[in-house]
């Protein structure tokens, strides 16, 4: 984004600055909100569940799968400057600390992305938006692996949930 703009998973979506005016729209604006997101989601787990190269990522999670997507949108809603369905219903998001106890290391992110990847391919027309929704989605894996010679996995300063600006 320019000066001026909303970043993805900005800290307090809501919170209104003057370098972050109402007008300018939110990555979940421009998504097309909770509809998109949930398309998103439900992509990202069907590409999960066909891909063999992602089983073991895709074992990670509870078999209701029901409940891990409505967890992910949740999540995203706010991540994305939407409306914050995921802490009235689950606390605070500290993704590295719900994510300690599984091995995720470079292959499991990695795999994941590609999934990631996949679902925004097929729902996300604005070229630019799939960008940046790459590049924070990217470094919120990249902060909870916890696997491998140099692990991230401590989210850095409390930035569990969130992109960096």
């Amino acid at each position: 984004y320019a000066a001026g703009q909303r970043t993805v998973g900005s800290p307090n979506p809501r919170e209104e600055t003057a370098t972050q005016p109402a007008s300018i729209p939110t990555p979940y604006a421009r998504l097309g909100g909770a509809q998109t997101v949930q398309r998103l989601v439900d992509r990202l787990y069907h590409w999960m569940s066909v891909r063999p190269e992602a089983q073991a990522v895709h074992a990670m999670h509870r078999s209701d799968m029901a409940e891990v997507k409505a967890r992910v949108s949740a999540f995203l809603s706010a991540f994305l400057g939407g409306p914050d369905a995921y802490r009235p219903l689950y606390g605070e998001p500290l993704m590295c600390r719900r994510h300690a106890p599984f091995a995720i290391g470079p292959l499991e992110r990695d795999e994941w992305l590609r999934c990631f990847d996949r679902a925004l391919e097929e729902v996300v027309e604005d070229e630019g938006l799939r960008g940046e929704l790459r590049y924070a989605v990217g470094a919120m894996a990249e902060r909870i692996r916890n696997r491998g010679a140099d692990a991230a996995g401590t989210c850095g300063g409390g930035a569990c949930g969130r992109a960096a600006a």
